[in-house]
């Protein structure tokens, strides 16, 4: 089970390493022309949501489905992903890991099995007609089943956050955020679930700590630099640029492969979390709405007035747990050779695959 989820990750890294450069220039242009960022700007900040919701998953579902065959599989790929995107009114960077590899493994074997059966001078017509059709059926499947399963996953644990909460066992909510995270069900878990529960709050008391338990940028940041700084090979080298993406520009996704490819490495996260979510009970801290996306920036926008010593303090709490609990965690049981030439050998596959630098 262990060598399966460490292959799963390097899979997944291999679908997100390969556009950095997208998830950077959408990191740059959030950071400096949303209204918090560095240079304001109205019509520049409009390019950040069209990048987010449908360039991104796009890349990522192009390039999965180019892992398993080819163009030919990237092409089937992206375009069952769009039956994901927008189906559900999240960011479906989860839907594009599924979408993308499953449209490139099915049209291998769809090409597979019409090989010796088509007629001479009709291979174009066929090829064109086979992806049109199974692109068709799997976007429309995508669009109708991929929100129930999303939400309804979500929704439970959302449920149990919300529990934790009004039991005021709130630290403990780290157990179920940060794992659920890393199974790409962050913006489902958050917009669907405790931004809702943080309105209710916010409406009673001004502020609302629902906010700050999916969003917190500090554990994933922690993490970051725990590989790069005790990690080798293609994690280490990947890890800065993943830290501006994750850190100022709010996408958390870009952190998860890393726990993935080496899953007890969500001990970090989830101490960095609890560390984290314990402050901000203590201080009684809370904001007054979703820091969307979970960038430093968002979350300076959205501090009420006497928070952000508590806030901030928690951010930095979350990133040094996480931090010095990730390091040590590589010292004592560093990724294998074999598992980073694995997961080598993966991005390599992905990596023609173009990006916006």
């Amino acid at each position: 089970m262990k060598e399966k989820i460490q292959r799963l990750g390097g899979f997944i890294a291999g679908m997100i390493i390969p556009n950095m450069g997208a998830f950077i220039a959408w990191a740059l242009i959030t950071a400096l022309f949303i209204p918090v960022g560095w240079l304001p700007n109205e019509n520049f900040a409009s390019l950040v949501g069209p990048m987010i919701t449908y360039l991104l998953p796009l890349l990522i579902g192009y390039t999965g489905g180019k892992m398993i065959y080819g163009h030919r599989g990237g092409m089937v790929g992206a375009a069952v992903t769009m039956g994901v995107i927008v189906g559900t009114d999240v960011p479906q960077f989860m839907g594009a890991m599924i979408m993308g590899p499953l449209g490139g493994w099915l049209i291998k074997l769809i090409d597979e099995a019409l090989e010796e059966r088509i007629p001479v001078g009709f291979e174009m017509l066929v090829n064109n007609f086979s992806a049109g059709i199974l692109a068709t059926i799997v976007a429309l499947i995508g669009y109708v089943a991929m929100s129930p399963v999303l939400t309804a996953i979500s929704n439970f644990a959302g449920g149990v956050v919300d529990g934790l909460v009004n039991a005021r066992l709130l630290p403990l909510a780290a157990f179920i955020v940060e794992p659920a995270k890393v199974l790409f069900l962050n913006n489902a878990l958050n917009h669907g679930v405790l931004a809702p529960l943080g309105v209710a709050s916010v409406e009673e008391t001004g502020k609302a700590i629902h906010f700050l338990l999916e969003t917190n940028p500090g554990p994933g940041l922690g993490l970051l630099v725990a590989y790069y700084v005790a990690g080798k090979g293609m994690l280490k080298e990947s890890a800065p640029a993943s830290m501006i993406v994750h850190f100022l520009g709010g996408i958390h996704e870009i952190y998860f492969p890393y726990v993935l490819a080496h899953p007890i490495m969500i001990l970090a996260v989830i101490a960095g979390g609890f560390s984290a979510d314990l402050w901000f009970s203590i201080m009684n801290a809370g904001v007054v709405a979703t820091p969307s996306p979970g960038s430093i920036f968002a979350y300076l926008a959205v501090i009420p007035r006497g928070q952000h010593f508590a806030v901030l303090t928690g951010v930095l709490i979350g990133a040094v747990v996480s931090f010095l609990v990730g390091a040590f965690i590589l010292k004592v049981r560093p990724v294998r050779e074999e598992d980073e030439e694995e997961d080598e050998a993966l991005v390599a596959e992905g990596s023609s695959v173009p990006g916006l630098a």
